[in-house]
């Protein structure tokens, strides 16, 4: 076996937030200070004339969805076309995932043909399955992705009863692993604070408290990184994608295999390939298809 192990090297990477909190506490206005932003509002939280002046002095825009695929094809269209916008927003996620679960209960229910499709939590896998894609597409995007979430009581089980043992975020319970900075914003009086709950970046380590602005997240995170423009990615062609499926077929390759593609590529289907990767992996399926022919010719 040979070791492919490489020499590191820095990767140009986008802010990855994710903000909760209380209802009130601020949560659109902090997110819609980022530059450029693209709000994708789930309940109409900003719809008031003090986020449209902030919006519209920020060159950004405004869409309203709480349907979960909407909001995919929207995040999709933000990776893979040309535009201006910096910062894509999703304020909050909660609703989305909360839709989801029920429209996944329901399909479930009308599938099953009994019961209310919530046994033994299948709903909830079902969605989480779905929010894993959108996952991806975020890993992908060449913007800053700023989400926020309701926040909940957490309860801890301490001997035999369950105890509050503080706040946490109200949504897709593993969301918190996609993000490199997780921050609870607090209203204190006249002011709104952030606490840092998670991180993975030196400049904001974890439980300090700083106020909830941009330009203070912008000294520290880096202009440079917040501010450049996106840049899309082209993904697979139609015919890249009926060449995959003819090719895997043709020489009967395990799905395994097509799984640590898809992997490897942060994708849910070949459609969702980056076109060079589409290439490269055509390039390859052929060069098996024709090697037996080459083979069988030198004999």
């Amino acid at each position: 076996m040979t070791l492919r192990g490489i020499t590191p090297t820095l990767i140009e990477k986008r802010a990855k937030l994710f903000l909760f909190g209380a209802a009130g506490v601020g949560k659109t206005m902090t997110a819609i200070q980022f530059p450029s932003p693209y709000l994708i509002d789930t309940e109409r939280g900003a719809e008031n004339e003090q986020y449209v002046q902030k919006l519209t002095a920020a060159g950004g825009v405004y869409f309203f969805t709480a349907d979960f695929d909407e909001l995919l094809r929207e995040v999709t269209a933000l990776l893979t076309e040309k535009h201006t916008y910096r910062t894509l927003i999703i304020d909050p996620l909660t609703v989305v995932y909360n839709d989801l679960l029920d429209r996944c209960a329901r399909e479930l229910a009308e599938k099953d043909g009994k019961g209310d499709g919530t046994e033994f939590g299948r709903h909830k896998a079902l969605a989480d399955r779905k929010v894993k894609r959108l996952i991806n597409l975020f890993l992908r995007l060449d913007m800053n992705v700023v989400i926020t979430s309701h926040s909940k009581t957490k309860w801890e089980k301490i001997g035999s009863e369950f105890k509050d043992s503080g706040t946490t975020f109200d949504c897709y319970a593993k969301l918190d692993y996609l993000f490199d900075l997780v921050l609870e914003l607090q209203k204190r009086g006249k002011d709104r604070i952030v606490r840092v709950r998670k991180s993975r970046i030196e400049a904001f380590p974890e439980g300090d408290e700083f106020d909830a602005t941009y330009v203070v997240l912008a000294e520290r995170y880096g202009r440079d990184v917040l501010e450049r423009t996106a840049a899309p990615v082209e993904l697979a062609t139609a015919e890249q994608v009926a060449e995959i499926k003819r090719l895997v077929e043709v020489l009967r390759v395990e799905p395994a295999v097509t799984d640590k593609w898809l992997d490897k590529a942060q994708a849910e289907t070949f459609a969702e390939f980056p076109r060079e990767t589409a290439a490269k992996i055509i390039a390859s399926l052929i060069a098996k298809v024709t090697k037996p022919a080459a083979d069988a010719a030198k004999e």
